[in-house]
């Protein structure tokens, strides 16, 4: 089978073309043609090795998130048939509970082998049947970004009536934006671009602010939400924290999510202690609340935001190089 993996070196530059035996099956196994595909930032992330060990070793297959039809299965298999929609977890054997060490261990994409094969062979209860209506690009979407979004709104306890701060319109942000408009929340959408505040307003966002109009833009979050916002979806780590801290209410979270901005942030303890700020790290979910949200993207008919840029199979490292430019709008895919 084609793949397109890290050779040689780490670095964008060093994802190539290469072929591995095609897998077959066993016990409890379910083969996965690929058919689609989507860019994380943690798939740059690992280019650089910037996860050390957890970006494994070489050669690696590359992306973590990935959709494809079933089309054969071992023995014993009853979870998915032949013909199914799925979607591989990004971190196989986390089926239910908390995050452990272990699950970490298994991330597709580094320090597992990713989705960017042809044929994957993965065990039946490390697949998700997709949404019925969505098409292997939409599936592909779904694992890490919305997922994560996922974890951060629902899984935080996020309720109608409720605000959230929502920082830029990548993949996960906006899957939060439906989520959030979903459980009857208050949304307010911070972004650079006025076309892209635009298009976020149009999915539903109650509220856009321009971050590079007003660079303290916790301000204009308060002067929406006068006590501040019950939940932010902190992506920006480092160069937005101080802002998250000031836009959440007293008794608020800050869902920690990505380190876009940087990793190493000063972090004003004292509003932390005497606000009773709930800082809440979230990592992807587990099988259990993938299957949650597909019944809830069932019930109410959500459809991903996906930037109008498509990539072929052999694009990878043109699509990883997109999502660190950032000029995208929802999520990079790539169709095989």
């Amino acid at each position: 089978m084609n793949v397109m993996e890290l050779r040689d070196d780490w670095g964008l530059e060093h994802i190539k073309p290469g072929t591995r035996p095609d897998p077959v099956p066993g016990p409890g196994e379910v083969l996965v043609r690929m058919a689609a595909a989507s860019v994380n930032y943690r798939d740059a992330v690992v280019l650089r090795r910037g996860y050390s060990r957890l970006s494994g070793s070489l050669p690696l297959i590359v992306l973590s998130d990935g959709a494809g039809h079933v089309v054969a299965v071992g023995p014993g298999v009853r979870r998915v048939a032949v013909g199914d929609l799925v979607c591989p977890l990004i971190m196989p054997g986390w089926r239910g509970g908390p995050l452990r060490a272990q699950h970490r261990e298994a991330l597709l994409g580094g320090p597992r082998d990713g989705v960017m094969r042809e044929l994957m062979a993965v065990s039946e209860e490390d697949v998700v049947k997709a949404p019925s209506f969505y098409s292997p690009v939409e599936a592909a979407t779904l694992p890490c970004a919305a997922v994560t979004a996922w974890s951060a709104t629902v899984g935080t306890g996020l309720r109608p009536g409720e605000v959230v701060v929502l920082q830029g319109t990548g993949g996960v942000s906006l899957f939060a934006l439906q989520f959030a408009k979903a459980l009857g929340a208050v949304t307010i959408i911070t972004s650079g671009s006025a076309d892209k505040l635009a298009r976020a307003r149009a999915m539903g966002a109650d509220h856009g602010i321009d971050y590079r109009a007003h660079p303290e833009w916790s301000r204009e979050v308060r002067r929406i939400a006068p006590e501040g916002a019950d939940l932010v979806i902190e992506v920006g780590g480092a160069g937005t924290l101080a802002q998250s801290q000031r836009a959440v209410r007293a008794g608020g979270t800050i869902a920690l999510i990505g380190v876009l901005a940087g990793a190493l942030a000063e972090l004003e303890l004292g509003r932390v202690v005497t606000q009773s700020v709930r800082l809440q790290g979230v990592t992807l979910g587990s099988r259990d609340a993938f299957e949650d949200m597909v019944r809830a993207i069932e019930r109410h008919h959500l459809k991903p935001a996906i930037d109008d840029r498509r990539y072929g199979f052999a694009e990878a490292a043109a699509a990883i190089a997109a999502i660190e430019a950032g000029r995208h709008f929802g999520k990079i895919c790539l169709e095989f």
